[in-house]
């Protein structure tokens, strides 16, 4: 029990930290903000329009502030007090009127002009700048508002048949979907059936591809790169071996053409050998015996 009670106060400290830090925040920007912008009163001398707490406060198109109340004055005035940025260049004679973002947005004060000469915005009796708008701004504003709507109004007018018969052809193809929910159905099966083959085909080609990268660059090269590596040796070995067979023959043409250029200068010797010579052998002259001398004497 104790132990969940500690458990209970460090997280009620926690928690009460956190919501005192996020207090503070809000205060100190709250105050920022209180410093850096100063209260305004708008009068409108009419109807104000779409104009409501948040609001936009837009000096020559530029939010320079924010409406924080709108207020009846009288059954014809409405009063409008907004928080003004204080480098704002509000003078006294700066136009105010309302502008509108379209046709359904919130209405926004406009500032508009003003010299940089004139006297800044007189204070009201509590001390507070207070502008009166334009009335014939503000008839602008709705004389705009009023032709836009008739504008539409006639646009829709002049196409009344159009727009029957656009919307008579959605109300058809709308019913023709409900009629056809089943085929609809189907296709999309059959859809999803070929979008699954195609996602079978995507994987069998991702296998291929894999396969084809490990064949051309994957472990020691790949078994590719080992088959181009074996063929070049082949080849190398066969230039190596063809190199010296081709020596080889050029020796033995060497010898057999020296052999053909010795048998054309001496034919003898394919017959009588290399002793022989192309000059025939003299024939040995004969012997005579040499008498004795008692012979030669008889004679």
């Amino acid at each position: 029990m104790e132990t969940r009670a500690n458990f209970v106060l460090i997280g009620s400290f926690t928690l009460a930290v956190i919501v005192a830090a996020f207090g503070f925040v809000l205060w100190f920007q709250s105050l920022h903000t209180t410093k850096q912008r100063s209260p305004m009163r708008i009068v409108f001398e009419g109807p104000a329009a779409g104009l409501r707490n948040g609001g936009s406060v837009n000096f020559n198109g530029i939010r320079v502030g924010e409406v924080i109340s709108v207020k009846l004055d009288n059954p014809r005035r409405v009063v409008a007090l907004a928080m003004v940025e204080n480098n704002a260049p509000i003078r006294k004679d700066t136009l105010v009127g309302l502008e509108f973002q379209g046709l359904t947005g919130v209405a926004a004060i406009s500032l508009k002009g003003g010299e940089v000469a004139a006297p800044p915005v007189p204070l009201d009796e509590d001390g507070v700048p207070t502008l009166t708008a334009d009335p014939r701004a503000l008839q602008d504003v709705t004389e705009s508002i009023r032709a836009t709507l008739q504008n539409i109004n006639r646009v829709v007018a002049d196409n009344q048949e159009a727009v029957k018969n656009s919307l008579l052809n959605l109300e058809t193809f709308t019913s023709s979907l409900a009629r056809n929910a089943d085929k609809i159905d189907n296709i999309m099966l059959k859809v999803d059936g070929v979008m699954g083959k195609a996602a079978g085909v995507m994987a069998k080609t991702d296998n291929l591809m894999i396969g084809l990268n490990t064949l051309a660059g994957g472990k020691d090269g790949g078994e590719l790169f080992q088959a181009v590596k074996s063929i070049r040796e082949l080849a190398d070995d066969f230039d190596k071996r063809s190199g010296a067979l081709m020596a080889d023959g050029r020796r033995t043409l060497g010898d057999i053409s020296r052999a053909v250029n010795n048998l054309d200068k001496n034919p003898t010797r394919l017959l009588f050998g290399a002793g022989s010579s192309s000059t025939p052998a003299e024939a040995p002259k004969p012997t005579v015996p040499e008498r004795p001398p008692a012979a030669q004497k008889r004679q």
